[in-house]
């Protein structure tokens, strides 16, 4: 899910749904059911307790009615004081036991929903880590919360309880029916004869349902995709005083969202009462009829009240399965998010015959590459480079000239459409995505660091490095000296969006991760773009030590690393216009001569008024 502003930005958000072109959807679709179901095969054993001890509950709940009947027409019919003595501690004993059974039944299935829980989470995260990034520029991270904590949670409802549930629901309605049956059939069928009115109101209620219960889906994944993009930008919301348009639209869509669930509330506020209305109404014909027939000595007074018992127990599974139909409802809706997520196969995987990529010398070429993110929208246009083992290749260009779509290709966050990539001259397509990834070393332009302590950090890409390796890492990457002089050194904690941390000194403990990591091949993307001179300064001395002796890309934006190059590619629009060395690049007074003196001369002059 992706939210929009229409043009001008000031109208209303433009919200696209990708994830809910279906809002009919299917009641019960198999298909769904049965790929959901295996989430519960690991947790077969705990459910099939739960089940044997629903039954043993289910039992004694029949029984219970039955005894009471008992102690009636037997026990204080007769007068017998010590048989209503033994009868009132075996009908006790009855609802303590069935209490157990019942504890135990929830016990266990609340082990198996958790279970389910951590396990369909896990996959769907997993997921995520191999979906490409094309997914992510088309999906929302809101989408993506959504679905992996509330509509993994309503299918665990289901899984997890609704089905056993409703077992035991069926189980004790066809039980209740033949034991009122046995009892007296004239009364059994009198009490079931608005039994048929309940099963069609809740056959038209799973209609109306079905659609509703969808919507919700819908409009709570829109709040909570556009709750995750303002937190995301609060800092340019109150940098542009935008609190109050921002509130008015989150109003609308948090609106929206209430209107949906009031739909749903006005639904189910009229179906349980007329429900309870229907059960009300059996209770009356008992009393009624039944009452006669005690009058008359046809029947006894234990089975009136046994007959009212049973009724209680008659109606509420049959109230339980009608609201089953929102869980249900729900589940599918959920369920058909969370499958077509897990169903997707990444365009970008190993091919089956994929091998490790070991050891690598550094030689990278692109090979007449093409690429397009978009049918018809090329990026690149039949790009050649070839940087040979330990040198050093600068890419300049205007914004949006392709130059970090290179980098991005480097690392296969997406696929060529022509042409081929090669390291040490194997296409990258041929080994395995972990084996390159491991040789290559990533710099962003904008630095990230995880919530986490400073060590967690820069020991990312080697988890098992040990303190003095992280340590001389941060050494050569000029960020020891601010890290020891916070309060907790290595083991102070990022916070959340790393404000803790100006941006220079995040880029100094990404710099501390590269070197800790010791790829092959680095790709600095416009590393020093956004720093002050002062941390330019310490950022470059530290890439110049990462970049000693290795093959590295390099998209500039600052004019020292440009000088150093071995050689700069100038791309256009997706070509590369021009090629060369520093030099050679300023006396053709083309492009590159153009930015040097548009972008690069102003660093100099500020450089040498700061000397």
């Amino acid at each position: 899910m992706s939210v929009n502003f229409s043009g001008g930005g000031f109208g209303a958000p433009h919200v696209h749904l990708h994830a809910y072109r279906d809002t009919e959807g299917q009641s019960v679709d198999v298909r769904i059911m049965r790929r959901l179901l295996q989430f519960l095969m690991p947790f077969r054993h705990e459910m099939i307790e739960s089940l044997v001890w629903m039954l043993g509950s289910a039992g004694l709940a029949l029984l219970a009615p039955y005894l009471v009947k008992v102690l009636i027409d037997t026990y204080i019919a007769s007068g017998d004081y010590v048989g209503l003595t033994w009868m009132a501690l075996a009908t006790l004993a009855v609802y303590t036991l069935d209490f157990l059974l019942d504890w135990r039944r929830r016990w266990q299935m609340e082990v198996a929903a958790n279970g389910v829980l951590r396990s369909m989470r896990g996959d769907l995260f997993r997921q995520y880590q191999r979906l490409t990034m094309s997914y992510f520029d088309n999906f929302g991270t809101g989408s993506l919360i959504a679905t992996i904590t509330s509509d993994v949670g309503v299918v665990n409802e289901l899984l997890a309880s609704g089905l056993i549930t409703m077992f035991s629901d069926v189980f004790i309605l066809v039980s209740v029916i033949v034991v009122m049956l046995l009892m007296d059939w004239r009364l059994a069928l009198l009490s079931l004869s608005i039994l048929p009115l309940m099963v069609v109101a809740t056959i038209l209620f799973g209609k109306v349902a079905r659609k509703v219960y969808r919507k919700t889906r819908e409009k709570n994944s829109i709040m909570v995709g556009r709750l995750a993009e303002d937190i995301g930008a609060m800092r340019v919301i109150q940098a542009f005083n935008e609190e109050v348009r921002m509130s008015k639209e989150f109003d609308q869509i948090n609106a929206n969202n209430r209107d949906a669930n009031k739909e749903a509330v006005r639904l189910t506020s009229l179906f349980t009462p007329l429900m309870e209305l229907m059960s009300t109404a059996v209770t009356a014909i008992i009393l009624w009829y039944g009452g006669r027939n005690v009058i008359d000595h046809t029947i006894t007074l234990g089975i009136i009240v046994a007959f009212l018992s049973y009724t209680s127990r008659l109606f509420q599974p049959v109230l339980e399965l009608s609201m089953a139909f929102t869980t249900w409802q729900a589940a599918m809706a959920g369920g058909e998010r969370v499958l077509r997520i897990l169903n997707i196969d990444p365009a970008i995987k190993d091919r089956p015959d994929a091998v490790e990529l070991t050891e690598v010398r550094g030689e990278v070429q692109f090979n007449h590459v093409n690429f397009r993110y978009l049918d018809n929208v090329p990026v690149l246009k039949d790009v050649n480079l070839h940087i040979e083992p330990g040198a050093t290749i600068a890419l300049v260009g205007p914004t949006g000239a392709g130059k970090t779509t290179i980098a991005s290709l480097m690392t296969r966050f997406y696929d060529i459409t022509d042409g081929e990539i090669l390291v040490d001259g194997r296409d990258i397509r041929t080994v395995t995505l972990q084996s390159l990834r491991r040789h290559l070393g990533m710099v962003p332009q904008e630095p990230f660091l995880f919530t986490g302590t400073i060590a967690y950090n820069i020991r990312f890409g080697k988890p098992d490095a040990t303190d003095e390796e992280v340590i001389a890492a941060a050494k050569a990457a000029n960020a020891h000296d601010f890290i020891m002089a916070l309060p907790e050194g290595y083991e102070t904690e990022i916070l959340e969006g790393s404000t803790n941390l100006s941006l220079g000194q995040r880029q100094l403990v990404c710099l501390a991760r590269v070197i800790l990591a010791q790829p092959g091949i680095l790709v600095l993307d416009e590393a020093t773009s956004s720093v002050d001179l002062r941390t330019e300064g310490l950022i470059q001395d530290a890439m110049d030590h990462l970049m000693e002796g290795r093959t590295s890309l390099v998209i500039a934006h600052r004019l020292a690393t440009v000088q150093r190059a071995d050689e700069i590619l100038v791309i256009d629009h997706g070509e590369i216009i021009e090629r060369g060395r520093h030099e050679d690049l300023l006396k053709l007074n083309g492009l590159y001569a153009h930015l040097y003196q548009t972008q690069f001369l102003s660093v100099e002059r500020s450089l040498a008024a700061t000397a």
